[in-house]
């Protein structure tokens, strides 16, 4: 089991984290006003959404800023700025190169741009973790990044948030959290999907549950614990991809952990789902609290589909540096309330011909 484990050559880990979410919230409860006449049952309170100025790339721009600042070096210290996200707003044209562009990074930086459907943001960090991890460069920029999505009555409408997280990994020695390990899992199990030229995605109902969801969270996790010879107790915080509130806090009781351990990084209630950020907006609202010597174990999942697994421990410079940006629960904070009228406005839903 311990050849599955993706460990670098040198010691790496979290320099700097930033986080992004909108401050336009859309109530659940408008949504099944809208559908069902209010008897709709409400998977979560309420998802945060883009204004008519946001997309993926300024939302990663945001986040970026709020990761270096914490991290302490310059953008054009970052050898690569990798994106990775379902909602790209171009078709043909990269993310990664605009926001390269925005922060400074740019021209001498790898860029591109990933998806996995809602574990492409930690794909993007687990290829940083290597490429730092080999000294071909000494910071990477990861970034998870997404904005609502779903058709008008789908129950995708209810929990498709917008937000985003940036990760920049550099060596473990000045780091806020270290780099243990990382086990990925995945299988063609056909949950969710969209076609090319397709508006919205389709998913699985039910199957999206079993055998997708849980069997690749619960499978990737036990896989890593097992391989670093960990078990539960000796996680002080556990953050599973969230695509509602029920699905990480069962799958968080299957893999052994206690309430405790998955409540302060489970904020799909509060902000909905925000696909490729979802695990890692969690990971940033624990790294807001946590203290040296904590460890953490993030699981992110993606349809069609897969789940990475990382194992984090938290250091001494997490006291120094987390209060120079903007914290998750700042964001939270900051909302203005919408109606599905203007939902639908401001996420272009509406067809005039």
């Amino acid at each position: 089991m311990k050849n599955m484990l993706l460990q670098p050559s040198r010691p790496v880990g979290i320099t700097g984290y930033g986080v992004y979410i909108p401050r336009y919230r859309l109530p659940a409860q408008e949504v099944s006003d809208a559908w069902t006449g209010g008897s709709a049952g409400l998977p979560i309170l309420e998802k945060a959404v883009p204004g008519l100025d946001e997309d993926t790339t300024t939302i990663s721009i945001e986040a970026a800023r709020n990761a270096l600042l914490r991290a302490g070096i310059a953008p054009t210290d970052l050898r690569a700025i990798w994106i990775g996200s379902e909602s790209h707003p171009y078709a043909v044209k990269p993310t990664s190169t605009i926001v390269a562009e925005a922060l400074g990074a740019a021209p001498m930086v790898q860029a591109g741009d990933w998806e996995f459907a809602c574990k492409a943001g930690t794909e993007a960090i687990i290829a940083a973790v290597g490429l730092v991890g080999s000294e071909m460069a000494d910071y990477a920029l990861g970034i998870g990044a997404d904005t609502a999505q779903g058709r008008p009555g789908d129950a995708l409408e209810y929990t498709a948030g917008a937000g985003g997280a940036a990760i920049i990994i550099g060596p473990a020695h000045g780091a806020l959290a270290r780099f243990e390990g990382s086990l990925s899992y995945v299988t063609d199990t056909p949950d969710f999907w969209r076609r090319p030229r397709a508006e919205y995605p389709s998913h699985g109902m039910r199957f999206t549950g079993d055998p997708a969801y849980f069997h690749h969270i619960v499978t990737a996790g036990q896989m890593l614990l097992e391989a670093m010879d960990r078990r539960p107790d000796e996680y002080r915080y556990v953050v599973l991809h969230q695509p509602n509130v029920k699905f990480p806090t069962r799958a968080a009781k299957q893999l052994g952990f206690k309430p405790e351990q998955w409540e302060t990084g489970l904020l799909v209630g509060r902000i909905g789902n925000t696909y490729s950020a979802a695990s890692l907006v969690g990971l940033t609202a624990v790294l807001d609290v946590a203290e040296p010597g904590d460890r953490i174990l993030v699981v992110s999942f993606g349809s069609g589909a897969g789940s990475d697994a990382i194992s984090l421990e938290v250091t001494e410079h997490i006291h120094d540096r987390r209060l120079l940006a903007p914290a998750t629960e700042d964001y939270i904070a900051r909302r203005t309330a919408i109606d599905y009228a203007t939902y639908l406005r401001y996420r272009g839903k509406l067809r005039m011909k």
